[in-house]
């Protein structure tokens, strides 16, 4: 990735200044008067006092002030969209909620992991720990790097000018301070990662070993053949094969809610001694007129005969899921050396020619069993398997899991850079003039809060585009989905926030022109100074400014849940139906998408630290209010949900990744400033880059060296109880 992201600078940095009108100067002083003095020529970067950042924290904050008075009017009158509705009643307990909410940002960290599971701890410390890293790196920014910023003369002598806080303002004899800078942030990233994940320990019951998850079983195996597979000292306390129970469940769950239903009109019905009539089409209750096809019914006899048909249909399927095998089982031994031994077998590769095949010990049932298809690992904690969602994505694997995974990333990977990208729309429209009439404005609420709101509203769309994406995927567990989410999700956003506006605002100008202008290459100048341009942090600053307020903002409002929420009860059927939609409409957390938005936004401050020093303190604003917002979300209305230790590895691997990018940054703007590599600082940053990169290595493999926790035992037993019930 780090050599397309080097191609990529290199060319879009030599064709970002080209034609006879944008680069007549020759020497070295004309080249500073045209790329330091000098506005890019769009509407979306127009000289504005201090880059408009003023005016869109005004806006910002306002908007920010207006959410949180729609979300007041909402919690008294839509409160239970969220966790609260599963333990309390709005008309029982009309005080709760205040008393609750008062003390919500006073909980221990052991009250969070009992409400809220031990993922939920990790997390929130996690935050804790960027927030204590921002607050030095702030501290540094603002307090060394921006004064020196603003001792430069390259940029004109204005009080109002955002340029003369950045990088574009200073001369290269200086630029060693903030190489050294940069190098001290990354030591300040690593030794504060190493002190999270140090903290990270799971309860003393998840470290035992003696579950194990085998794949590839034969259909027609049986537990009796499992148990007798197993090796002579190895005592076998249970094996369980999986079938396909995600109807079983299904109907399950929907005869549970009918039973519910049944007696809540049975209740009233005792209460109040009249019948009640319903509806029993979807969104009966909203219908007014009774015509034909929508007459109503007598709401105990209906729920009834539901309920009796869907008990038939339950039993039918229960007798049927014998013969829906996965090809999979559960197998418990008696301690944790029985199931090393078996693990070291299976996993061992023994490498004869070109193929590489397993050594596991035979018996008679070796060949009925399919030993030698087996793949065998711990088993996850039963809460972190997806039964209900689709079981049928426990069998599927190899060949065709990984075409699925990739025509679903390509179409993943075609549908957001050229439809989402808004780096592109907005050089695109500003290339064929359509804001010409707003560019004579010069007003910051065109130039500034719009774009910087675009941008927040595509990157606000992604993580929900590839959460679907990753579903399709068809990952077994809820581990591997978010994790899968994360990884999509930081990446893309990465390319979507930070690197196209950064390096391609007039890049696809410069595509068309070299596609279809034939003197375009004879007469073009290649120049290289003319990619760091100073107003270019503005853009940045006021994005992480509308992350802050109207993104952190939005995730208190939880607008996609409440949308679904009034969807889903205005299909219901009945008062007994709203009732068990206000009971199952609660969601767990997505930590994958979390993680995710938030590393963005961090990594985007983390690279213009240096270069814009101002943007620290906003993005230290948006973690504390991202901290609050997700410590209220988590206790009131989300579920806690269980993953493994992998996720959270793999945030504090995207922290590390973030300090390295910010000095990339310094490494490209000291080459590209004039056009002529100056070698002192060059190799100055460039040794200083692979440095950094060992000392990341080192964290990443010493962080890797660390034993994982393994899932949690849970018996079989409670296995088969979590897929029934």
């Amino acid at each position: 990735m780090l050599r397309a992201l080097i191609v990529t600078m290199a060319i879009t940095s030599s064709h970002a200044c080209s034609g006879q009108e944008n680069c007549s100067a020759d020497g070295d002083g004309e080249s500073k008067d045209y790329c330091y003095s000098a506005r890019i020529r769009s509407t979306v970067l127009q000289g504005l006092p201090f880059g408009g950042v003023p005016t869109v924290l005004a806006l910002d904050f306002m908007c920010f002030l207006v959410l949180l008075f729609v979300f007041s009017i909402l919690r008294k009158v839509a409160w239970d969209y969220g966790r609260l509705a599963l333990v309390t009643d709005a008309d029982r307990f009309p005080s709760v909620r205040t008393d609750r909410d008062s003390s919500c940002f006073c909980r221990r960290d052991e009250e969070i992991r009992e409400k809220c599971g031990e993922d939920a701890v990790h997390y929130l410390s996690f935050q804790r720990h960027i927030i204590g890293l921002l607050v030095v790196v702030g501290v540094l920014s603002v307090g060394i790097v921006l004064p020196v910023n603003f001792s430069g003369d390259l940029l004109e002598n204005n009080a109002y000018s955002f340029g003369r806080t950045t990088i574009a303002n200073l001369k290269t004899n200086l630029l060693w301070l903030h190489t050294t800078f940069a190098f001290m942030y990354l030591l300040l990233t690593v030794y504060s990662m190493r002190r999270h994940t140090s903290k990270m320990h799971y309860k003393e019951d998840d470290l035992v070993k003696r579950t194990l998850f085998i794949n590839g079983i034969s259909k027609y195996a049986e537990e009796s053949q499992i148990k007798q597979q197993a090796y002579e000292n190895c005592t076998v306390l249970e094996a369980r094969i999986c079938y396909n129970v995600a109807k079983l469940m299904a109907l399950n769950a929907e005869r549970k809610k009918t039973e519910r239903s049944k007696k809540f009109f049975t209740d009233l019905m005792a209460k109040e001694h009249v019948p009640t009539m319903i509806n029993p089409k979807p969104c009966g209750h909203l219908c007014c007129c009774a015509i034909a096809g929508c007459e109503e019914e007598e709401a105990v006899s209906y729920y009834t005969k539901r309920e009796a048909k869907l008990k038939e249909e339950y039993r039918k399927e229960k007798e049927k899921v014998h013969t829906k095998p996965l090809g999979m089982a559960f197998v418990t031994f008696q301690n944790e050396a029985m199931t090393a031994i078996i693990l070291k077998d299976f996993n061992a590769c023994q490498v004869q020619g070109c193929r590489c095949r397993q050594e596991p010990r035979s018996s008679q049932f070796s060949e009925v069993l399919h030993v030698h298809n087996w793949s065998v690992s711990y088993a996850p904690d039963p809460q972190n398997v997806r039964w209900y969602v689709r079981t049928e994505h426990l069998s599927l694997g190899g060949i065709s899991w990984w075409i699925r995974c990739f025509v679903i990333n390509c179409i993943l990977f075609i549908l957001l850079f050229f439809l989402t990208t808004p780096a592109i729309i907005i050089s695109t429209m500003d290339k064929f003039n359509v804001t010409k009439p707003v560019e004579y404005l010069n007003n910051p609420i065109v130039t500034q809060f719009f774009p910087t709101l675009l941008l927040w509203a595509f990157s606000a769309l992604l993580p929900t585009i590839v959460y679907y994406s990753a579903f399709f995927e068809a990952h077994w567990t809820r581990s591997g989905e978010n994790r899968t989410t994360m990884h999509k999700c930081y990446t893309f956003l990465i390319f979507m926030v930070l690197l196209l506006p950064s390096l391609g605002l007039s890049s696809l100008d410069v595509f068309f022109r070299w596609l279809f202008d034939r003197k375009f290459l004879a007469d073009a100048k290649v120049r290289f100074e003319c990619v760091f341009l100073p107003d270019n942090g503005a853009f940045f600053v006021n994005y992480v400014i509308a992350s802050a307020f109207i993104g952190n903002a939005m995730d208190l409002l939880r607008i996609p849940g409440l949308l679904m929420y009034m969807i889903r009860l205005c299909l219901a059927r009945s008062a007994a139906d709203r009732r068990n939609v206000k009971r199952h409409q609660a969601y767990e957390f997505q930590f994958g998408a979390a993680y995710a938005w938030m590393m963005n936004v961090f990594t985007v401050v983390m690279a213009y630290s240096i270069t814009c020093p101002i943007i620290v303190p906003f993005g230290l604003m948006y973690m504390l209010l991202k901290h609050l917002v997700d410590r209220y979300n988590m206790y009131y209305a989300y579920l806690p949900s269980k993953l493994d230790k992998k996720i959270h590895s793999g945030a504090v691997t995207q922290v590390v990744a973030a300090p390295i990018l910010c000095l990339f940054w310094l490494l490209f703007f000291s080459t590209v400033r004039t056009g002529k590599p100056r070698p002192p600082q060059l190799c100055q940053t460039f040794l200083a880059m692979l440095l950094r990169v060992q000392v990341s290595g080192t964290f990443m493999c010493f962080c890797d060296a660390q034993p994982s926790s393994p899932p949690s035992t849970v018996s079989l037993t409670e296995r088969t109880d979590a897929r029934s019930t």
